[in-house]
């Protein structure tokens, strides 16, 4: 059974815990690393070119962006963390709403953990996963800029995926250029749905 998107919609784009919405909507949350393609993969997950910002510049996104799904559910895009080109204190603001929204957001139903293909399990990723699984957060992973990998790289990044994230409920090789990999992770985000 494979969730299918038949509506979206950007919501709201909040700079602090106050601002963001109250209720019980369910919340998939993606995050990873500046200019892992965070954008481009809730476009191509919605069928939406625009909906949410894309750039060649890393770090563009700096608020928690909300976007309504279906009229029932919230993918939610997050501050990528990384090399962005911002001072220390705006770093340490990101991080620090990062982290309590992680911490203290009951809404989430999953967090969707983006890693480039090509440069699996970075410092800055590993400390996310470790974040992730110290507060005992479901999380996924996906794979982006897969079909830039020859197949002898994609065996190897598979296997650094599943000794550094044992605990990921799914590993999930994605292309936005090509689709593959989309019903999949559609059928994951399903499970978190319901």
């Amino acid at each position: 059974m494979c969730m299918k998107i038949t509506s979206a919609a950007f919501y709201i784009s909040a700079s602090s815990l106050s601002g963001l919405p109250e209720g019980s909507t369910p919340e998939i949350v993606f995050s990873g690393r500046s200019n892992v393609g965070k954008s481009t993969l809730l476009n191509s997950l919605t069928e939406l070119k625009g909906l949410a910002k894309t750039s060649s510049t890393p770090g563009k996104t700096r608020l928690i962006n909300y976007f309504l799904i279906n009229k029932q559910f919230y993918f939610v895009d997050l501050p990528g963390y990384g090399y962005a080109a911002v001072g220390q204190e705006q770093k340490a603001a990101w991080g620090k709403l990062l982290s309590s929204y992680i911490e203290h957001r009951h809404s989430i139903s999953l967090m969707v953990l983006l890693l480039d293909s090509r440069h699996p399990a970075m410092q800055s990723d590993r400390a996310m996963i470790e974040f992730l699984e110290f507060h005992e957060k479901p999380y996924g992973i996906v794979l982006t800029k897969y079909d830039k990998l020859t197949q002898k790289e994609k065996v190897q990044t598979r296997r650094i995926m599943e000794s550094c994230a044992a605990k990921a409920k799914f590993i999930v090789n994605y292309s936005s250029f090509s689709g593959k990999g989309k019903s999949e992770l559609l059928a994951h985000f399903d499970h978190y749905i319901c």
